[in-house]
């Protein structure tokens, strides 16, 4: 979560539910427009971050987003006595937090400072198959002939994109949108193997915290921000709506059609960044988009097939309580 990353956008990731890991759920009506309501969620965080960082400084958006979308949640997690738990593992929630948030939507907000929302949340879109590759390379998952032609497929598409949209001068915010790419695909992993036995609300809301925490000291030494009606809407919007909302949504939608079908977000995100990128910033449909973007989604829907989740450290926790984890292709924010 994040990346919407998150966070992001994606990404942070543990689902509640009291059906079994194995049961199929149809989607109801309630189900798709919690998807609907989700896509846009976790599509949205692209195009007002490159709004916001046009007056603010990456660090206050940052910190603006987490802390908002902290103070939102904090009165639910207290009520539901979710908090406590996940300080007591604190070590792996600081993990999860710098690699999930902390590191991402800094870095995002730098990188937007420079490259198209577009391009961005397309990139990001190649998470679910960096993922595949982690799980694969420490030995918790194989690769057969579909997914690697999978894996192949996104990478060319990754190249042409950026081969054709980007710029020399651009190479060190690519730079940064693929670090964020590691860090949304290691966070779920991590949540997945060490937290997954904690409440999903205390989980995010104490990440959105130390991520406010960490930021905080720093604000004071970037450039005054410059308070405008634009900037500071988006910080709002990313913090309501791509943070708080997002993730009160995602676990209804978990609970509603199961975490398997969370996947579909990942393909479906980055075409609402594209398009609200060309309708409210008039960003170019470039050659590199038209080629780049079918061969990215195509390359992660097989690069992800038929992956279950691996069994978590927690399984007996789990099996015990009857909560289930979200699987590690989870979209961020």
């Amino acid at each position: 979560m994040t990346a919407c990353s998150g966070v992001s956008e994606g990404t942070h990731t543990v689902g509640l539910s009291t059906r079994p890991a194995s049961q199929e759920v149809s989607v109801t009506r309630k189900g798709w427009m919690l998807f609907a309501t989700l896509s846009v969620c976790w599509g949205i965080p692209y195009l007002f971050i490159r709004i916001a960082v046009t007056d603010l400084d990456p660090l206050h958006v940052a910190f603006g987003r987490t802390a908002l979308g902290a103070l939102i949640l904090l009165p639910l997690a207290l009520r539901a006595r979710a908090l406590g738990p996940a300080f007591r593992r604190w070590k792996v929630l600081v993990v999860y937090t710098v690699v999930e948030i902390v590191g991402p939507w800094l870095l995002l907000g730098h990188a937007e400072t420079r490259l198209a929302s577009s391009t961005t949340g397309l990139v990001i879109a190649a998470v679910p198959t960096v993922a595949a590759v982690i799980l694969t390379v420490t030995g918790h998952d194989r690769l057969g002939w579909r997914r690697i032609l999978g894996l192949v497929i996104g990478l060319v598409g990754v190249a042409v994109l950026l081969g054709l949209d980007v710029h020399a001068d651009d190479i060190v915010a690519i730079g940064q949108v693929l670090l964020v790419v590691v860090g949304y695909a290691i966070g779920p992993i991590i949540i997945s193997r060490r937290l997954s036995d904690l409440p999903s609300l205390g989980v995010v809301t104490a990440s959105l915290i130390l991520a406010a925490l960490v930021y905080a000291p720093f604000t004071p030494f970037v450039k005054a921000p410059n308070l405008t009606p634009a900037a500071v809407g988006s910080v709002v919007v990313l913090a309501v709506f791509c943070t708080a909302i997002a993730f009160l949504v995602m676990f209804a939608l978990i609970a509603e059609a199961g975490p398997a079908r969370m996947t579909l977000i990942t393909y479906v995100n980055p075409a609402v960044a594209v398009l609200l990128g060309a309708m409210v910033l008039q960003e170019p449909i470039t050659l590199g988009l038209v080629v780049g973007f079918p061969l990215i989604i195509v390359g992660s829907i097989l690069g992800t097939w038929g992956r279950a989740a691996p069994p978590p450290e927690s399984a007996v926790a789990e099996a015990e309580t009857g909560e289930k984890v979200l699987d590690e292709e989870s979209p961020r924010r």
